[in-house]
């Protein structure tokens, strides 16, 4: 792209000249796309007057909102429990973070209301017209739609506007395709992009070159201009193959992993919700930590030691979001089988966000589609940082109870790790926990090592060459000292 503002920063010099020390070159910086955005908020009436929004979805989010909420002891009005839900303004505000997340620069916004949308064009001529000018006057590249677009929807809107149309679901993909590092990623963004420009061939040929630049413009890298169905028919067969494949290697490794006795635990949760922040937190690893969304997108386990000595492994997955595509959702089903397989599941909260139920729900209905929702799963509220003390507190005292599926975090802290590392020991079953009394010779100090190192210890004393130990250790090195239990 071509650059329009640029900044001062020291560099080397242009092959064959040399520049003295201390000479600062002027490097440009690539161009950031200027995004108009535009929001609509479809309601129709009920009987009794009152609004309802019309999404099949939303209804199972608000559903899944009420039981999340019931479990966390929400407040509730006339029965029943009071949900904070995406109301326009905030659907709209989590639309400018996409935008910031694939590059762009917001330079306008406009949020229409309506009873219905408009079959042709969404919004409706006339506010076309007027969103047109105002997309003119402060000269955007292109126009971010907060709404999933039918092909002829988008055709018809750009004729109007005469500029780059993009929707919800396109600028997700995008973001996506930006943050994809391994094959195996790229892989899947492919073949989420193929599937959704299937139906949308029709004149945008030149939106799927490699060479394409801007949202929604960064093609699989395999199509050209004249590109048809069928080539891309084929070149979905192609992928598929391909993440296949990788799903053929998931599953050997994973068949190696549980051949031994070592639980896997997986993290989901709403995009930003600090997953990666408290993986980090977890394992040492050093995955990138970003408020942008969908910084995580390809998988990382490492192990983690319990408070019980054991090893389990832990995984970190990409972020779900409201009205997550169902392309994406397929093509990194090989991903997500992670949380499929997973003994326990950390549902991953932002315990500061006022749409923290709301946000819950979306994640329950992507686990619902994976068909995880009936794992054990532990909720584990992050960034109590960001609460006040005294309700932080209240929060961490009603949390302490042993029979409790909530902790509260902060992973930026380091506040609860060792009570939430203490309940996930307490809930995976993997090589379970027994306490004995052993009798070591002390000649065998490889045994001694090996319990100094895999278990608890709870007493030790010495005896006639002998050290009697009552010892707390996994079902595998219990194994391994069976010749000296006694009593």
């Amino acid at each position: 792209m071509v650059s329009s503002h640029r900044k001062k920063s020291r560099g080397t010099a242009p092959a064959g000249r040399r520049l003295p020390l201390g000479t600062e070159v002027v490097r440009a910086e690539p161009e950031r796309e200027r995004a108009f955005l535009v929001g609509i908020d479809v309601r129709t009436r009920g009987r009794g007057g009152a609004k309802a929004a019309v999404t099949a979805q939303a209804t199972v989010a608000r559903e899944a909102a009420a039981l999340q909420a019931k479990r966390a002891g929400m407040p509730k009005s006339n029965g029943k429990p009071s949900i904070p839900e995406f109301d326009a303004e905030e659907s709209i505000a989590e639309l400018r973070t996409l935008a910031e997340s694939a590059g762009a620069t917001v330079v306008g916004e406009i949020l229409q209301r309506r009873d219905r949308p408009d079959p042709a064009t969404l919004i409706g001529a006339g506010k076309l017209e007027e969103i047109a000018g105002a997309a003119a006057s402060v000269n955007a590249d292109v126009l971010l739609f907060d709404h999933d677009l039918s092909p002829s929807q988008q055709r018809n809107i750009e004729k109007i506007i005469q500029r780059r149309v993009i929707d919800r679901t396109q600028l997700i993909l995008d973001i996506f395709a930006r943050h994809a590092r391994t094959r195996e990623g790229q892989l899947q963004v492919e073949l989420a992009q193929l599937q959704y420009m299937m139906p949308r061939l029709a004149g945008h040929g030149i939106e799927m070159s490699q060479l394409g630049g801007g949202i929604g413009t960064r093609g699989p890298g395999e199509t050209k201009l004249e590109t048809d169905r069928r080539k891309i028919a084929r070149r979905v067969r192609n992928v598929e193959g391909q993440i296949e494949n990788v799903r053929r290697i998931r599953r050997q490794q994973r068949q190696r992993r549980e051949s031994a006795p070592v639980a896997t635990v997986a993290l989901v949760g709403y995009t930003n919700a600090g997953k990666s922040t408290l993986f980090n937190a977890l394992t040492q690893a050093k995955v990138l930590e970003s408020p942008r969304m969908f910084a995580t997108l390809d998988p990382t386990i490492r192990g983690v030691e319990l408070p019980s000595k054991r090893k389990i492994l832990m995984s970190d997955t990409v972020g779900f979001i409201r009205n997550l595509p169902h392309t994406l959702v397929s093509a990194f089903r090989a991903t997500l089988e992670e949380v499929q397989r997973a003994s326990l599941i950390l549902h991953v909260s932002d315990a500061s966000s006022r749409l923290s139920a709301e946000q819950d729900a979306q994640v329950e209905i992507v686990l619902k589609e994976l068909e995880a929702e009936k794992k054990p799963r532990l909720r584990v509220m992050n960034k109590i940082d960001l609460l006040d003390d005294e309700v932080a507190q209240s929060l961490q005292a009603d949390a302490q109870r042993e029979d409790s599926k909530t902790v509260y975090v902060s992973a930026a802290e380091g506040t609860g790790l060792d009570r939430l590392l203490a309940r996930i020991d307490a809930m995976i079953e993997e090589d379970p926990v027994s306490r004995v009394h052993l009798r070591v010779p002390q000649s065998e100090g490889k045994t001694l090592a090996m319990l100094e190192d895999k278990a608890r210890i709870y007493s030790r004393a010495y005896k006639g060459g002998a050290v009697e130990l009552e010892v707390e250790a996994p079902a595998s090195v219990l194994r391994r000292v069976r010749d000296f239990v006694i009593g």
